[in-house]
């Protein structure tokens, strides 16, 4: 396993924030959420409680993931956040650059998911006990070689994305756990970006929409 060493510049990429919540972009290479290793304590959700002591975070990206996070200031803007996720009423959008080209340019991965115990935090398709999951996706653009897909998650599982990809012989680029070689050594880090986040406002009542490109180190 690789050594936790997160980005710090910048320390804290705030997209938006009011009394009521925060918008973040967080960089690929830092945990959402402090790990149980003290080495492991970094994390976009400390670094924003430095700031916004009542910071409380709503969802999750993986660590080798990058894009836009929503935290809650407060108890109650955090549960009623957190409904919107749990109902399905937060429109999220991905970018992913994937190893080969669907024929198709666009479709659907339908496969229940569940944790690959002896081998966590990694996940599988298990047909038996697997949880409903199902990816929505669209091809933008191809080189040959590798294909940018939007991803549309309608269900949340952990990994969900990523191991979809695997599953349809698209491995994301520079994915540790699910590329197969030539893939993972495409890239320098996992290319998946949540680059898009929308929702009404649970104070407000306004519909908010949030578009975040990625880096340099991602091509598009």
């Amino acid at each position: 396993m690789r050594p936790y060493s997160p980005p710090t510049d910048p320390y804290l990429d705030v997209v938006y924030r009011d009394a009521h919540l925060l918008v973040l972009d967080k960089p690929s290479g830092l945990l959402t959420v402090p790990g149980r290793d003290p080495a492991h304590r970094d994390s976009l959700a400390s670094r924003a409680q430095e700031g916004y002591p009542g910071a409380l975070i709503v969802h999750r990206l993986d660590m080798d993931t990058s894009g836009l996070v929503v935290m809650a200031l407060g108890a109650e803007v955090h549960r009623q956040l957190s409904g919107l996720f749990q109902n399905r009423q937060v429109e999220k959008s991905y970018l992913a650059r994937v190893w080969g080209e669907p024929e198709e340019d666009e479709g659907e991965v339908d496969l229940p998911l569940i944790c690959d115990w002896p081998n966590r935090p990694k996940q599988k398709v298990c047909f038996e006990s697997g949880k409903p999951s199902l990816t929505r996706w669209q091809k933008l653009d191809r080189d040959g070689e590798t294909s940018l897909l939007r991803l549309i998650p309608v269900t949340g599982r952990s990994h969900q994305l990523r191991v979809h990809m695997q599953a349809m012989g698209y491995p994301i680029l520079g994915d540790p756990f699910y590329a197969h070689e030539l893939a993972l050594a495409a890239a320098p880090r996992l290319l998946l970006h949540a680059q898009e986040l929308g929702f009404e406002h649970p104070i407000l009542g306004k519909p908010m929409n949030f578009l975040c490109n990625p880096g340099a180190e991602f091509p598009v």
